[in-house]
């Protein structure tokens, strides 16, 4: 559809293709409610109000019978790939729970697959009803020091992907790469000024001068709080806020204290985002309609909750000329609810299309065709045992160490841990009586042979091996076991069916599930998808795992952009020194 088109549409000399009768629009840019039909012509949302003059005789009738009409809901900042499933599949999950629009970076198939990766998951969303708005990373990967992976991306390819269409800034501008004043990254942040482009944050925990050098650069938003003074100080500071309830972090009820306790009123500059979620956790407690529900819950009105997940989005990402409410010129996104207080989607258009009623789509949504370079992204041989090894210090029995503490309350942040392991034949032995395990990284793109080898506490693990190729920053293979011989054949696993994530014990595979695209995700339906997740979580379970969710503790475990410590293909990882160390020497 062409301007021309869209403009005689609006004045009604064309006729809307579908028309929704009988609702009470919910105006989130006034703060109103009231009775309104709504006119859509192609994808655009043509009128509001009395259409009748919009009407017809090939117009589409939708009777909304006295029920709620809002936005299209967005989430605001996603890394869709760590869900596991492909844009296809995801789409199948969300968008029937009122989820249309994604704001991502597709950083994680970037390191994998590079710009046609990510190019081939842009036109697997225009192809579907969920839209991707894309933000181009500062730089990957995000871990410092630079860890390998198969593509790195940095200001050349900035000066390419600044000029597609769905590219609407900088994504996850890490807050050390401004602190570390890393040439890329500040080189990136430039281009995005030439191009006018906005830059996106991640900065947890920043605050005082730290926040102040970061703000200079100019950081638009933030979605990293972990406390609600922290998010305030943010506020106070110009930015654009974003509440995380993601499946593992869960800071949606400190941070609106904001609101209902600490009397900010300017909710408008305060928006959702669920930043990394899985199958099992969608279908259970819903996504972004789980936050509205969960804000209204603690007290705040719908019409607010609801803003919150539709147009504070959008304006804070500046997107919302396209999306973001229901008026005239936006792409028809609209949700047809029947109680605005328990928030159950009945029915779901979007791009001008009714695409899902009562939970469902309304219509097949098949997957694209996968070509190699996303198919077969493993380059490297498989492990031996011996491979994964710590030498100790000295000819004792016994070797103090610093093991990564992992804890259910704080997935993201792991902490010292200063233990005595055995010793025996000059390698340090993990211990599962003390609940300390071995934890590897191999490098899976070819680039080295890099497999290193730390301690983890807190997996609870008395035998066996969890091993996952999706893994944030990198996605280079992690390992978390109680011994050698389980891991190596849990690595080779995944190696041999490039990608995906399982758990061994006594040698045998005892529960896997294959992410073929680009090790990362599958084609695969959202209810499949959360039953193998169960399966695995079942599995790791029953070697003692105690965590709530064993392989999302996991695969965060490369992150370094959030203290304490990390594991790169380098190595052992100190977050705030933002140096390898040896687990052996730290102990000293």
């Amino acid at each position: 559809m062409d301007l021309t088109q869209r403009i005689k549409a609006g004045r009604a000399e064309l006729k809307a293709d579908l028309v929704i009768k009988g609702g009470k629009l919910v105006n989130v840019v006034s703060e109103e409610i009231y009775p309104a039909d709504i006119a859509i012509y192609g994808d655009r949302i043509v009128a509001t109000g009395k259409v009748d003059n919009y009407i017809g005789p090939k117009t589409e009738i939708i009777d909304a019978g006295g029920k709620y009409l809002c936005p299209g809901l967005i989430d605001g900042h996603l890394h869709v790939e760590c869900s596991k499933l492909s844009i296809t599949s995801f789409a199948k999950a969300v968008v029937p729970i009122g989820t249309t629009s994604i704001i991502s970076g597709l950083d994680q198939i970037l390191v994998v697959a590079g710009l046609q990766g990510a190019r081939e998951f842009l036109d697997e969303a225009k192809a579907g009803p969920l839209k991707v708005f894309w933000g181009a990373p500062c730089k990957t990967p995000y871990t410092l020091p630079r860890s390998n992976v198969g593509h790195y991306f940095g200001p050349e390819e900035h000066r390419i992907a600044h000029t597609w269409p769905e590219c609407i800034g900088i994504w996850e501008t890490v807050r050390e790469f401004v602190q570390e004043l890393d040439p890329d990254a500040l080189q990136a942040l430039a281009i995005a000024e030439e191009n006018r482009m906005p830059v996106f944050g991640c900065s947890p925990m920043a605050r005082g001068t730290k926040l102040n050098s970061y703000l200079a650069a100019g950081v638009r938003l933030d979605h990293e709080s972990y406390t609600a003074d922290e998010m305030l100080e943010k506020l106070r500071n110009g930015m654009f806020v974003v509440i995380r309830e993601s499946s593992i972090s869960h800071f949606l009820q400190e941070n609106l204290r904001l609101v209902t306790e600490m009397g900010i009123s300017a909710t408008r500059r305060i928006s959702f985002c669920t930043d990394d979620v899985v199958a099992a956790d969608i279908l259970k407690r819903g996504h972004l309609d789980n936050m509205v529900r969960m804000a209204i819950a603690m007290g705040i009105s719908p019409l607010t909750a609801i803003q919150m997940a539709t147009i504070n989005s959008a304006e804070a990402y500046r997107i919302d000329h396209l999306v973001g409410c229901i008026a005239p010129g936006r792409i028809a996104d609209i949700l047809i609810v029947d109680d605005l207080r328990q928030f159950r989607i009945e029915r779901v258009v979007t791009n001008g299309k009714l695409v899902a009623a009562n939970g469902k789509l309304t219509a097949p949504l098949n997957p694209p065709s996968r070509g190699a370079h996303l198919t077969k992204t493993f380059n490297v041989d498989p492990i031996e045992p011996s491979e994964i090894a710590v030498k100790g210090r000295g000819s004792g029995a016994q070797q103090p160490v610093l093991a990564m503490a992992v804890t259910p309350e704080q997935i993201f942040v792991r902490k010292r841990r200063d233990v005595t392991l055995p010793m025996q034949a000059g390698l340090v032995q993990a211990d599962v009586s003390q609940d300390v395990q071995y934890i590897t990284v191999v490098e899976r793109y070819g680039r080295t042979r890099n497999r290193p080898t730390a301690f983890v506490s807190g997996f609870g693990l008395k035998s066996g091996a969890l091993a996952t190729s999706t893994a944030p920053d990198d996605n280079n293979i992690v390992c978390v076991g109680a011994n050698a011989e389980d891991m190596a054949v849990a690595i080779n696993h995944l190696i041999a069916n490039n990608g995906g994530q399982v758990v061994v014990d006594k040698g045998k595979v005892v529960a896997f599930l294959p992410l073929p695209i680009g090790g990362l995700v599958a084609d695969i339906e959202p209810a499949e998808m959360a039953r193998i997740e169960e399966e695995l979580d079942d599995a790791a379970r029953a070697l003692g795992c105690t965590l709530p969710w064993p392989f999302m503790y996991m695969f965060v475990l490369q992150i370094t952009a959030i203290p304490d410590y990390a594991i790169t293909d380098l190595g052992p990882i100190d977050c705030l020194a933002l140096k390898v160390f040896d687990p052996v020497e730290a102990a000293f």
